[in-house]
């Protein structure tokens, strides 16, 4: 059993993650294919985490490919999560990931809808539910496109409100309209446009899939086919990994994970008294990088690409971790994490290292520093999960 040690895996991380010098992609759909996807519950991440992959890359650009082009889509994924994906790999995603979710969605949106006592059993809240949702997309598509608002004037049942927690000290009684829409889109029927405001916006207009993309989501392959091919596109940018980084990485059962890795016919490696895998035809020894350096936003997909992170993250979780397992912005040197960055009111990028990395290395973060400061010119990036660094450095 061949051996791939943490020094290969860094080098293929900076090599297949675009990070190393002269590795580069060259658009923002290219950064997202390498990635497999761009993880995007935090709008900003994804404009942050093509900045950081294609040299030269601009706001204007990345808003292009999504909403003019069309060749990349904000759609939801692997584990429950909004990710942003090349257009051609969309029906893979949903396929793999999304219609499971939308089944299991469904069946908790029904029991929230019986305990608020908007219909009197389960059985005729889930009629309630596919009236609300014909009727919204219905109106949805006189409409084109729509905000949420817009579409709770049209369908006034959207306003119903839930019951949630209901007697505890965190008790709400949201709309249900949010939950409407997640629903649609999970199903691949709605799908998120353009943001309302600027690029920092998490509100999106919502359009007819059919609309947005010819064919909508269409022509999706069989369930099993498409996580095949997931597991294939994640060994590929991710690989090595273990079985429970794969599980985790697309919210898969042991079961279709397994299944998944025989059919790619995953070869057999070890990972530091680990078993972990690779594509069969990518057993070869991966050569050095140059020493490169890279500024990650807050959930970038890089960090978030495995369950098991401490070959790259070594002691620092503490520090640039939520309490919810959700990563803030961090700095990178060869493959490897060594500190954690952030913005004050003033807007300059601040950082901070966590061990000594040498003066060479230290040269490349200052300068990586003051172009991300000259990117952002003066717009302030506050990620939606803060770490206790990015806290620390954005004070003052």
């Amino acid at each position: 059993m061949r051996r791939i040690g943490t020094a290969e895996r860094q080098a293929r991380l900076g090599r297949r993650h675009r990070l190393g010098v002269g590795c580069q992609a060259a658009d923002p759909v290219e950064a997202a294919a390498a990635m497999v996807a761009l993880h995007a519950t935090d709008p900003a991440t994804v404009h942050l985490s093509v900045a950081a992959r294609v040299p030269g890359s601009e706001v204007a650009s990345t808003e292009r490919a999504l909403y003019d082009d069309r060749t990349l889509i904000r759609m939801l994924g692997m584990r429950r999560t909004v990710f942003v994906v090349p257009t051609p790999f969309a029906p893979v995603v949903q396929a793999a990931c999304t219609d499971d979710i939308a089944v299991k969605q469904r069946k908790l949106l029904v029991k929230h809808l019986a305990e608020a006592g908007v219909a009197e059993d389960a059985e005729t809240c889930g009629q309630w539910l596919a009236a609300v949702e014909e009727s919204t997309a219905t109106a949805l598509a006189l409409r084109g496109s729509a905000t949420a608002q817009e579409l709770s004037a049209d369908e006034p049942r959207l306003r119903t409100r839930l019951s949630m927690a209901a007697g505890k000290s965190y008790a709400a009684q949201p709309y249900v309209t949010s939950r409407v829409l997640f629903q649609l889109s999970a199903e691949g029927r709605i799908v998120r446009g353009r943001p309302l405001g600027t690029w920092l916006s998490g509100q999106h207009q919502w359009s007819p899939s059919a609309d947005w993309l010819p064919g909508g989501l269409g022509n999706k392959p069989p369930a099993e086919e498409a996580r095949t091919a997931l597991a294939r596109a994640w060994l590929w940018s991710f690989g090595p990994g273990t079985a429970a980084d794969l599980q985790w990485y697309a919210g898969w059962t042991l079961g279709q994970t397994r299944k998944a890795l025989a059919a790619v016919r995953a070869a057999e490696v070890e990972l530091d008294g680990q078993l972990g895998y690779v594509l069969p035809e990518d057993e070869a020894t991966e050569d050095p990088v140059d020493s490169w350096v890279a500024f990650l936003p807050g959930l970038d997909p890089t960090p978030m690409g495995w369950k098991e992170r401490d070959w790259f993250l070594g002691p620092h979780k503490s520090k640039l971790f939520d309490n919810t397992g959700n990563i803030g912005p961090t700095i990178w040197a060869d493959g490897r994490i060594i500190g954690g960055w952030g913005q004050p009111e003033s807007g300059e990028v601040r950082y901070e290292l966590l061990e000594d990395v040498g003066a060479d290395v230290t040269a490349l973060v200052e300068t990586e520093a003051d172009r991300w400061t000259t990117w952002l010119a003066g717009v302030r990036v506050t990620p939606r999960f803060r770490s206790p660094l990015e806290k620390q450095l954005s004070q003052g």
